[in-house]
């Protein structure tokens, strides 16, 4: 008699088990909260953060991984003060820096201004942008610096690739231009 109650109450509960059972959605959950995390929306408000965002501003003084603060205004007078600056990279490692240019300036200038700085891109050729001048110019008077302080801030229909490019990537992509340049002018 008591392993018949045992048998009862052991199927009675398996019936109950699989009758809740569903394929066409999930079972039960050990720990709902660890597969179903709370997920908060950018600008919506959550109560448990300050000022109730999760959208909140950097920490006061900070800078960007990888970024560093110009030093140089963007200014008429910031440009002529660039014509001076020399590249704070490495001297012992200028290949690397010059092939690490070389493939930056292919993927960021060479549409407009051409494989070789000759003015001479891709959209240069069907006439999408107009007057890009070559390197070997020798009104541009091109230095390391000066090429910095455009790749910086941009210059006339150029924009500013400080966003897409980091500190060092920038002195790459400038150290290749006076590559081009001293390669044009030869």
């Amino acid at each position: 008699m008591n392993s018949f109650k045992k048998l009862a109450i052991l199927f009675g509960l398996a019936i109950v088990m699989t009758s809740c059972q569903s394929k066409g959605s999930r079972n039960y959950q050990y720990m709902p909260n660890m597969y179903e995390s709370v997920g908060y929306e950018t600008y919506g408000e959550a109560d448990i953060l300050p000022n109730n965002s999760e959208a909140m501003l950097p920490p006061a003084n900070t800078i960007n991984r990888g970024w560093l603060p110009y030093e140089i205004e963007n200014s008429p007078e910031g440009k002529e003060l660039s014509r001076l600056q020399n590249s704070p990279l490495d001297s012992m490692n200028v290949e690397t820096n010059l092939a690490k240019g070389g493939q930056l300036y292919t993927i960021y200038c060479a549409i407009c201004h051409g494989d070789k700085g000759d003015g001479k891109g891709t959209l240069v050729k069907r006439e999408k942008i107009l007057g890009v001048p070559s390197y070997a110019d020798p009104v541009r008077n091109l230095t390391v610096g000066s090429t910095y302080y455009t790749i910086h801030y941009g210059l006339n229909s150029m924009g500013s690739y400080a966003s897409q490019m980091d500190t060092e990537e920038m002195w790459q992509v400038s150290e290749y231009v006076m590559k081009l340049k001293q390669d044009l002018t030869k």
